[in-house]
């Protein structure tokens, strides 16, 4: 009969000590150097710690979605990594709108929903609007918060049915605040009033030129949101709902209306007017 391999560390003791001498180096350098033995992704993150949703070399994890494209289709690089920053820009447009007259406005959709997080971008606005672009989209993106997922959107549909956190530049004269609240196709409640209109401005100062500018949401639920501008709060309310109506071209799945928004997508905006993120990260809150 022939005889069992010498060399396998089952057999062998002087290779089994060798074996396990190997294994335990590996893990103990892999432990010292602070090295997660598996991938470590967001939704994996322990609460209470900031995690960056933004890589700053790609779009990983990231889902475009504009007016009049599916979902996934980046018209003319709208959406694109220079430098390190997450930039939106109109340099491969003609002009905003589209063939069928309507305005290219557009999101990018992060991947993992979330219901109970802060959300914080530092911003600035840069260059000149894109031609054929709204007066009021002049310095204007966003934050979109509790939002429905980009495959549900209608082909033409312009906003994600969403809480928006209004990102504003000011225009070197006149007050214009930001984190102000904007709802497409939702309503919310503040001071215990169902609120019905459109825009509520926050108490911000106004930030003129291309400053960086933090802002932050703090969500909780379909309880209090609370948006924060370097560190100072300037607005909050509460039980974000569908309804409102002023939302076009929504597909078939869209939300009935009076529905309490628990969580949802994250989005950014496109709406006409060149915008750099240079962090895009969130902090998980208990509940999540």
């Amino acid at each position: 009969m022939r005889s069992p391999n010498p060399g396998t560390p089952r057999q062998c003791p002087a290779c089994r000590r060798a074996y396990t001498e190997a294994v335990t180096r590996l893990v103990f350098l892999t432990l010292f150097a602070g090295l997660p033995l598996w991938p470590q992704t967001p939704a994996s993150a322990p609460q209470g710690q900031w995690i960056s949703l933004f890589n700053g070399k790609d779009l990983t994890g990231w889902t475009p979605k504009i007016t009049g494209y599916p979902a996934g289709e980046n018209f003319a690089n709208t959406f694109r990594v220079v430098d390190g920053l997450l930039t939106v820009s109109y340099d491969g447009y003609d002009k905003f709108q589209g063939a069928n007259g309507r305005e290219r406005f557009g999101h990018l959709f992060y991947q993992t929903p979330y219901s109970n997080y802060i959300i914080a971008v530092e911003y600035r606005f840069i260059g000149d609007q894109a031609p054929g672009g709204p007066g009021w989209a002049t310095r204007n993106s966003g934050i979109m918060v509790h939002g429905q997922k980009p495959q549900d959107m209608g082909l033409n549909q312009d906003f994600p049915i969403s809480i928006e956190v209004q990102l504003l530049g000011g225009n070197g004269t006149a007050p214009r605040t930001t984190a102000n609240l904007c709802t497409p196709g939702t309503n919310v409640v503040i001071g215990g009033q169902l609120v019905t209109r459109h825009c509520t401005s926050s108490t911000s100062p106004t930030f003129h030129g291309d400053q960086w500018v933090r802002v932050e949401a703090e969500v909780h639920g379909a309880g209090t949101i609370i948006h924060r501008v370097n560190g100072v709060e300037v607005l909050r309310y509460e039980k974000a709902q569908t309804g409102g109506g002023n939302v076009k071209d929504t597909g078939p799945n869209a939300p009935a209306d009076g529905v309490l928004l628990t969580g949802g997508t994250i989005s950014l905006q496109s709406e006409s007017h060149p915008v750099q993120f240079r962090k895009v990260e969130l902090m998980v809150l208990p509940g999540e």
